[in-house]
């Protein structure tokens, strides 16, 4: 599959007009009801002074986000009657988020997320040994990873919204990788509630990069227990199957008949059923899966729709990746104490993680993540908010 990651061409899909960059440090100037406020969030574990950066739209939508791993903190959502819920799982402070780094909750992971079979990869002839934090395997970047560092911030307004900029350096050798990598995160809440999020990468020599975000979503609200009751469309027709050690066998297999085909909006709790029933001993407890989405991967694209019916809350997810990830907040029998003192069960939050596909650096039918000097990675996620009521028949797949 020859795709590459660097290019990117934008367009209006589906009636939206998307900008080549979704936010930039032009003059333009914000409504005057939009906001943006800084507090001070904590401190890491090294004692570095962490913040929280809220994001107020003229609709008053509000999203939360701090320096600590780029993570995405509070997103609050109107329901069909107005009243706004926290969607996104989360905690109160940076030392919170590191006790429960296994999960990765809402932060940009990287150098190369998603898993690296037997922490290795060979680059131009030499080998590059990474950390097996997922023994023997490799994931999301490594112990020290893109979520468990202190960005660089600075708010962005543009004639859209208003946004923060994030920005980290990561030297040659940090985590095993090659080459001095400069990041660019930036968030925008928009005016027509929208969340964009779009990452770009340079380096000064040969090396993999495939950012995620690491959200964990529940349309009812954070606190409202599992997300079994929402209705999930996955724009893709096909995956990459994965061995037990969820590494992926190289092979692209379609969704047809199996309880991998979200093609049709479909209740998460029933389609976790079927994959339960059908792998039995097996069973991983959950989704956790690549699809491969239609379309030029480089282009932006419908890749989900999550439907919540008694609130209504929509969300469709936008992006210019070949991949998303599907996690269904396996969390098993364990509980985590999130924000408010939110106990977090299984299956209370779900992750819909656009990328390049897993193991890419070891697949080479897999399109590639090497980034070069001089090229730049870009990643690209709008995700667009509405409320429906009774609309299911409306909340449909995209066109074949």
């Amino acid at each position: 599959m020859g795709i590459s990651l660097l290019v990117v061409n934008t367009y209006s899909y589906r009636g939206f007009n998307f900008e080549p960059s979704y936010a930039t440090t032009n003059n333009a100037q914000t409504k005057a009801n939009s906001s943006f406020t800084k507090m001070e969030f904590g401190q890491t574990e090294d004692g570095q002074q962490v913040y929280l950066y809220t994001l107020t739209n003229n609709n008053g939508l509000i999203a939360k986000i701090t320096n600590y791993g780029a993570i995405l903190a509070e997103l609050h959502l109107p329901d069909n009657s107005g009243k706004l819920e926290d969607v996104v799982l989360g905690f109160d402070s940076p030392k919170d988020y590191f006790i429960a780094n296994h999960y990765y909750f809402g932060a940009i992971v990287g150098r190369v997320a998603n898993r690296i079979k037997n922490a290795k990869f060979t680059l131009d002839g030499q080998q590059y040994n990474l950390a097996a934090n997922a023994s023997p395997h490799h994931i999301h970047g490594g112990n020290h990873g893109f979520d468990k560092v202190v960005w660089e911030t600075e708010q962005i307004n543009s004639a859209e919204g208003v946004g923060l900029k994030l920005t980290y350096l990561s030297v040659d050798g940090e985590e095993g990788y090659p080459g001095n990598l400069t990041l660019t995160a930036i968030y925008t809440l928009t005016n027509n509630n929208e969340l964009k999020l779009e990452m770009t990468a340079t380096t000064d020599q040969p090396t993999p990069v495939n950012l995620v975000n690491h959200s964990y979503w529940n349309l009812a609200g954070h606190a409202s227990g599992n997300i079994l009751g929402q209705y999930l469309t996955i724009n893709a027709d096909s995956y990459t199957p994965t061995n037990k050690q969820v590494i992926p066998t190289g092979e692209i297999k379609s969704v047809k008949d199996t309880p991998y085909d979200f093609s049709q909006p479909r209740l998460i709790g029933e389609g976790i059923k079927q994959l339960r029933n059908s792998l039995k001993q097996n069973y991983p407890g959950g989704y956790d899966l690549n699809y491969v989405l239609k379309e030029e991967s480089d282009k932006l694209k419908l890749a989900a729709t999550v439907y919540e019916p008694q609130s209504g809350r929509v969300m469709e997810l936008y992006t210019n990746q070949p991949g998303m990830q599907f996690y269904s907040g396996n969390f098993g029998q364990r509980e985590i104490k999130g924000k408010g003192d939110v106990v977090y069960q299984n299956h209370q939050g779900l992750c819909l993680e656009t990328q390049h596909f897993p193991d890419s650096v070891n697949q080479p039918n897999f399109p590639s993540v090497i980034l070069l000097p001089g090229e730049t990675y870009r990643h690209i996620m709008v995700h667009k908010f509405s409320t429906k009521q009774d609309n299911l028949g409306e909340i449909m797949a995209p066109d074949s």
